[in-house]
This record gives C-alpha cells, sequence and structure tokens, in this order.
C-alpha cells in the first residue's frame, strides 16, 4: 500500500503539470439529492481526466536509459492521452495500445499528443498482452494503467486534493465517492483521504455490467466478470480488480456500488444541463450513484469525483437529446 509520503512525493512532482482543479457546489444538485455535495472535476483536467497524475509521476522517474526506448502503454483511452502528454513534457518516446472501439476523441487525442496507437479488438485480445510482447521487442519501459505503485500515488493527488480544498471551505465530507475501473484512482484517494480524514467513509462505484470490485469485495477475492459484459462506461471495462489496487480497496473502502447504463446517461444530462459540465459515461458514474440513490445523502457532505470528460460528440448529443 502507498504510504502517504508517496502521494505528496507525487503531487509536488506534478505542480506545474496537473491542474489543481477545484471542488464545485451546485444548488440544484444538493436540492436533487437532499445533501452538500462537493464536485471534483477531473473532466476539466489536463487531457480532459485525471490519467496524467499517475503516467507523468511513473514516467518522470524514469532513468535515462530506460526513458531512450521509450514506454509501452495500454488504455481505453484516458490512461493512453495522459501517457502521450508526459510523454510529449518529457521528451519519451510513447505507444499505447487502445482498442479498435475506443472513442474516436480518445484515440485522436492520444495520436494529436504524439503518441503511437496499436489498436486491437477489445472483446478477443488481450492488450496487456500486447503491450508486453510489443515492450519487451522494443527493449520499452511499462506504463501500466492502475496496477502500479507510482501509478497509484499519483492518482492519490485526486484525493489529497480534495482532503486540503474540503478543510478550506470548512465542509469536510462525510463520504466520497469515486468511480472505478482498475482502481488506480480509488485505491489511491482511498490512502491519502484515510490518511488526511480517518473518519471518511470512501465508496467505489462501478458499472453494473462490469461489476468486478464489487463482486471482488463480496468475496474476499478478485473476481472476474463474464466476457459477455457491456456498458457505455468505455473507460471502466476492466474485467478484474487489480493485483496491487484491490488490497487497498478491501482495506479501505466502506462499499463499492454498482448504476446501470441508464443512470449513467441521466447523470450525464444532469451534469450538462445544470453543472454546465461535458462528463464522459465513465467519469459519471459518481454523480450518476447519488442522482439515483444508492447512498443516504440527508445531512451529509458528500465529495464525489468527476472522472473524466472524453467522449465523442455524436454520443455525448445523443444522450443529451434523450429526456429526463
Amino acid at each position: 500500500m502507498p504510504h502517504i509520503d508517496q502521494i505528496e512525493e507525487a503531487a509536488a512532482r506534478l505542480v506545474g503539470v496537473s491542474v489543481q482543479t477545484p471542488l464545485l457546489r451546485n444548488s440544484e444538485l444538493d436540492d436533487a439529492v437532499g445533501g452538500s455535495v462537493l464536485l471534483k472535476p477531473e473532466c476539466l483536467q489536463v487531457t480532459g481526466s485525471f490519467k496524467i497524475r499517475g503516467a507523468y509521476n511513473l514516467m518522470s522517474q524514469l532513468g535515462k536509459r530506460e526513458a531512450k526506448n521509450g514506454v509501452v502503454a495500454w488504455s481505453s483511452g484516458n490512461h493512453a492521452q495522459g501517457v502521450a502528454a508526459a510523454g510529449a513534457l518529457l521528451g519519451i518516446p510513447t505507444s499505447i495500445v487502445m482498442p479498435e472501439d475506443a472513442p474516436r476523441a480518445k484515440l485522436e487525442n492520444t495520436r494529436r499528443l504524439g503518441g503511437e496507437v496499436i489498436t486491437y479488438d477489445r472483446y478477443n485480445g488481450d492488450r496487456e498482452v500486447i503491450a508486453r510482447e510489443l515492450a519487451t521487442q522494443r527493449g520499452a519501459a511499462l506504463v501500466p494503467s492502475y496496477d502500479h505503485p507510482l501509478i497509484i500515488a499519483g492518482q492519490g493527488t485526486v484525493g489529497l486534493e480534495i482532503a486540503a480544498d474540503a478543510a478550506a471551505l470548512q465542509r469536510l465530507p462525510d463520504q466520497v465517492l469515486i468511480p472505478c475501473g482498475g482502481g488506480g484512482l480509488s485505491s489511491g484517494c482511498a490512502v491519502a483521504l484515510k490518511s488526511r480524514l480517518p473518519g471518511v467513509e470512501v465508496y467505489v462505484i462501478e458499472p453494473a455490467e462490469f461489476d468486478d470490485t464489487a463482486r471482488s469485495f463480496a468475496s474476499g477475492n478478485r473476481v472476474r466478470v463474464d466476457a459477455s459484459a457491456r456498458s457505455i462506461c468505455d473507460a471502466l471495462q476492466t474485467a478484474m480488480p487489480g493485483e496491487l489496487t484491490f488490497p487497498i480497496i478491501q482495506a479501505l473502502a466502506s462499499g463499492v456500488l454498482t448504476v446501470t447504463d441508464a443512470e449513467v446517461r441521466a447523470a450525464m444530462r444532469f451534469a450538462f444541463r445544470h453543472l454546465k459540465l461535458v462528463v464522459e459515461p465513465g467519469g459519471a458514474v459518481a454523480l450518476a450513484a447519488i442522482l439515483s440513490g444508492k447512498l443516504e445523502m440527508a445531512g451529509k457532505t458528500t465529495a464525489v469525483v468527476l472522472s473524466g470528460g472524453n467522449v465523442d460528440a455524436e454520443f455525448f448529443g445523443e444522450v443529451q437529446a434523450e429526456p429526463n
């Protein structure tokens, strides 16, 4: 488990690289859920998601020899952009294995940032195997999307900022809801939040179809979702929790909640219509959880992480055109 000191060190490395996104409040949201909500909009982060934090934290610590041959990563799109952006800042060549059906915006932005994109079939290929083989061929360093101590520490800076900014507002959260795919963000934030706010309840939020963490949390062992699972939350389609991330979630989280695709779509509409924020499906799951009443909100202050905003315009428009 990363120590709070490692998260603080990551925060120092990220000064001038990542944005310290603010905590936002909205009266319509408070009224809708019957409680006080603090929003952490990582959709406003560099490259549109929190992923630059972990990618830069790891890549900035590579030795010259490691960096020379570049790095290889695998990603549904947000980590890809974070790796490519970090590579551009650090002068490190980047190659990322991405699903061929990833949102076009994520594919195009990764290429625009200088990343080499290698596509694969999400449902029949193994992105990690492809990436590891490529890294071996090129002598490149691997930058995992979640299961690495430096990635977890970098993502944990989100939790560090929530605690600091909530204290400055004199409105400490009773509970914090965090989107979860492989668990890098949720595990890193759990360490930071529990270190700064020992009494806070941390909840991990997943798509209902990709409920591997929920199943694992209930059973006590890592469980894989069925290969037939599908969700609009492309950023959270991880088949099984991380080897490093899951024990942290298991030890520090109060529970794992799931939301349906329909609830996610409703949250995306609410975010745009009332908060004036563009949030992608995976980034909206925590908001979906409070809007759909998955957790008691009355008399409590709840912090909610909006983890990303990288969504294709056509799909976003389709969601917004739907009735409430």
